[in-house]
């Protein structure tokens, strides 16, 4: 006899589920070993005859718990097509076995509906999730009904999911408040500042540049002035929000509140409009983001690591892109308001991570089409030639109940290649910008605008200053001296 799937493949296969690709999928053979084979992140594990559920969909899913994970989108579909009698007489059969308990917890908490049990009237408390295996809160909640504490990371509106990845185990351990902070005592106080003041324009430029946006210097100043507030104030609430988005959009597009109309990302390819990413239907919009909310209170309060926080909150914004413009741009900057809170930038600064993804498109796209790939190929739509976009069916689970460990792994990256690499290299130019005018005030006693100007013109022509730029602004100055300046200008670039 072939091998028959198991776990959340038999389940998918029965009911005819449509479900991203399973990160394990399970299978059970004939022969008495285990073979497993994983390409890509994706494992297909063949277990030995003994280890048959049955052909139940209950034993099916303790096997998919035991050995598959916890998917709460599967599940969510599967609970939506089982007989709900099926599970009650299971729990009944296993009343203090933790799968048993799981699922009944799970049943409830994804449906909405409560089964004909009662409740569980002693014994321990079981974990939820795996802490070993997902990260969790570090205070869950305990629900006396099935005895279980309720480590996930969200409520049932909004409730991601984050696997404890080797990568994720080893950036959650690097100290990034400690590197900062240390990274700057390097420095002349008066140099930090006036870094930090830079950082703010950099960071609003780069995160506009991202969508090739120009701005006015009008709407740049009020993102700028936005930036400064995220470390005092909580903006994940809908007025904040509708406020911020109303503050750098172009005022004719600005949102009195929350989209009434199906958007969607795209792009036109010649004469046709491909669609790259769908997102939630109007109506799901508000329950999506009271529970985005909801979770962010959570993660608040449960001592979560904060770019694991960040990442959850800021792409989870951006994937429910509750507004008709300026999604991706509140996006980035809710992963400054979320690490200010919580304490991982040093007081009165910004991590220009704006400024590193767009320094590197690929990865930044890469982490967003983790999540919008897969999904291309499960939602239905009709798509207009006036590029209006019908979406069919109930698609509301896919943005409820996200896997969000890439998400978390890229800003981890993206967070660490800030403080190595973009900081470090902002920080160390002011120096050499100082040490420069330093020497060049020495060789001509110029206005500090005159020196200003002259090292961005060697700046920008490769350490000379051009023909041009020295007949219509340095005109007065001697070949010696201008050969001298550009001398002290490329030794400070040496130091």
């Amino acid at each position: 006899m072939q091998s028959r799937p198991a776990g959340y493949e038999a389940l998918i296969q029965r009911h005819g589920l449509r479900t991203p690709r399973l990160l394990h999928a399970s299978w059970v053979g004939t022969g008495a070993g285990t073979s497993r084979s994983a390409v890509d992140g994706y494992v297909e594990e063949v277990y030995p005859e003994r280890h048959w559920p049955g052909d139940g969909d209950a034993a099916q899913l303790e096997f998919a718990l035991k050995y598959d994970g916890t998917n709460l989108f599967v599940l969510a579909q599967v609970f939506a097509h089982m007989d709900g009698g099926e599970l009650e007489e299971y729990v009944r059969s296993k009343p203090t076995g933790k799968y048993a308990r799981r699922l009944w917890f799970l049943y409830e908490f994804l449906t909405g509906e409560r089964l004909d049990l009662e409740d569980v009237a002693a014994g321990n408390y079981v974990d939820l999730l795996e802490p070993d295996e997902y990260v969790v809160v570090e205070a869950p909640r305990k629900v006396r009904r099935q005895r279980v504490n309720d480590n996930l990371l969200g409520p049932r509106a909004f409730c991601p999911m984050v696997r404890r990845t080797a990568a994720i185990e080893r950036m959650s351990a690097l100290d990034f408040r400690s590197k900062s902070r240390e990274l700057l005592g390097r420095y002349p106080e008066d140099l930090v500042r006036r870094a930090l003041g830079y950082l703010y324009t950099k960071e609003t430029r780069s995160s506009f540049d991202i969508e090739h946006v120009k701005p006015s210097p009008a709407r740049t100043e009020r993102f700028i002035a936005q930036l400064k507030l995220a470390e005092r104030d909580d903006f994940l609430t809908k007025v904040k929000l509708v406020d911020l988005q109303g503050r750098i959009v172009d005022p004719r597009f600005r949102n009195d509140d929350y989209r009434t109309t199906q958007n969607y990302v795209g792009s036109l390819v010649g004469l046709r409009q491909v669609v790259h990413f769908v997102c939630p239907q109007p109506g799901d919009v508000p329950d999506l983001m009271e529970g985005l909310a909801a979770a962010h209170q959570r993660l608040e309060e449960s001592g979560l690591h904060p770019v694991v926080h960040a990442a959850l909150i800021a792409y989870g914004f951006v994937f429910v892109h509750p507004f008709d413009d300026g999604n991706g741009r509140i996006h980035r900057f809710l992963i400054h308001n979320v690490l200010a809170r919580r304490g991982l930038t040093p007081e009165g600064m910004i991590f220009p991570v704006s400024a590193v993804m767009l320094k590197d498109p690929a990865a930044y796209d890469a982490s967003l089409e983790a999540f919008s790939k897969p999904l291309g190929a499960l939602i239905d739509y009709d798509l207009a030639e006036n590029g209006g976009l019908t979406v069919k069916g109930d698609t509301a689970d896919l943005y409820r109940l996200p896997d969000m460990t890439t998400q978390a792994e890229a800003l981890f990256a993206f967070v660490e290649r800030t403080i190595d690499a973009e900081l470090l290299e902002e920080l160390d130019f002011l120096q050499r910008y100082d040490a420069a005018k330093s020497a060049m005030q020495a060789i001509v006693d110029m206005p500090d605008r005159d020196l200003d100007l002259f090292f961005q013109c060697c700046l920008q022509n490769g350490g000379k200053l051009s023909k041009a730029k020295r007949k219509s602004h340095f005109e007065a100055l001697t070949d010696a001296e201008v050969e001298a300046l550009e001398r002290a200008f490329a030794e400070a670039g040496r130091t």
